[in-house]
């Protein structure tokens, strides 16, 4: 494995047509929205947990390529189980807790990547993940739509008595009618170090950017799709400029005086002539 020695920022793109990209519990599952300006949000959570799931499938499982963090996982079994490694018991007292954090970090590839609290079983520590995302948020208002749907079945018997046989069940859809998502990201090459995050593994994260929405289809979101990702690379592990500045030379701008309603309604800019020395930029998509 290869040690990831450069700081990198990034900007993913993506959108959603005829879909819910992200529901809300708390508001009867509708799109998330921002109450103020009425953009669109995507937590970092939603996407990671779709990260996670193109890992999985991708590589079903294998040593070093497991999910801690997936459906029906039972954390502290799994926290318990690192203490049964030979490297954790063959460790001092004092010294476990760290054995056991190092030892999952090899097995789950979410660990090393975006951290995990463990200490609620054996103690197994905690891990401050080198890759964060930033809420997503919409370029322009979204306006979320609920669409009454039927079902021509019932689930009981006693349900189509109530109905005599006329078996129709009445339900909601929410979508938006088109959204475009802007995200950013950033890559710790210090952090990387310390949970054994490597070049393999974020070449693995940047195939899972381009490639999670296809493997996570569903009626409920619609079309959505990967459009830009940009990196950020620079030639230090502590970089070479704010996050900030680096994100402000990328512009998402409408070109059209219509309500957009595709990607081709927008442009995306890189003023790559105000780039700061000892960084480069690629766009990967």
């Amino acid at each position: 494995m290869s040690e990831l020695k450069n700081r990198i920022d990034f900007v993913y793109i993506f959108d959603v047509q005829d879909g819910n990209p992200n529901g809300d519990p708390d508001a009867g599952n509708l799109p998330r929205v921002d109450a103020e300006t009425s953009r669109g949000i995507v937590t970092d959570v939603c996407l990671k947990r779709k990260v996670r799931n193109y890992v999985q499938l991708a590589k079903n499982c294998t040593q070093g390529y497991d999910i801690f963090i997936k459906e029906k996982a039972v954390l502290n079994t799994l926290i318990d189980a690192s203490h049964e490694d030979e490297t954790v018991k063959a460790a001092d007292a004092k010294n476990k807790t760290a054995a056991a954090r190092d030892v999952m970090c090899s097995r789950y590839y979410d660990i090393r990547t975006f951290g995990a609290v463990m200490s609620t079983g054996k103690n197994a520590g905690q891990v401050r993940g080198p890759i964060q995302f930033t809420f997503a948020r919409s370029v322009d208002p979204i306006v979320p739509a609920e669409h009454s749907i039927t079902r021509m079945a019932v689930a009981t018997e006693r349900e189509a008595e109530k109905q005599n046989g006329d078996n129709r069940t009445m339900g909601r859809k929410a979508t938006i009618p088109y959204g475009l998502y802007v995200c950013h990201g950033f890559v710790s090459a210090s952090l990387a170090k310390q949970t054994g995050f490597s070049e393999e593994d974020f070449t693995l994260f940047i195939d899972a950017l381009k490639g999670m929405f296809d493997c996570d289809r569903s009626a409920a979101r619609g079309l959505m799709s990967a459009q830009k990702l940009i990196l950020f690379r620079h030639d230090s592990v502590l970089g070479n400029a704010p996050a900030n500045k680096l994100f402000d030379l990328v512009k998402v701008e409408r070109t059209t005086d219509n309500v957009p309603r595709s990607f081709s309604d927008y442009q995306v800019t890189i003023d790559k002539t105000q780039l700061p020395a000892g960084v480069s930029v690629e766009e990967v998509i």
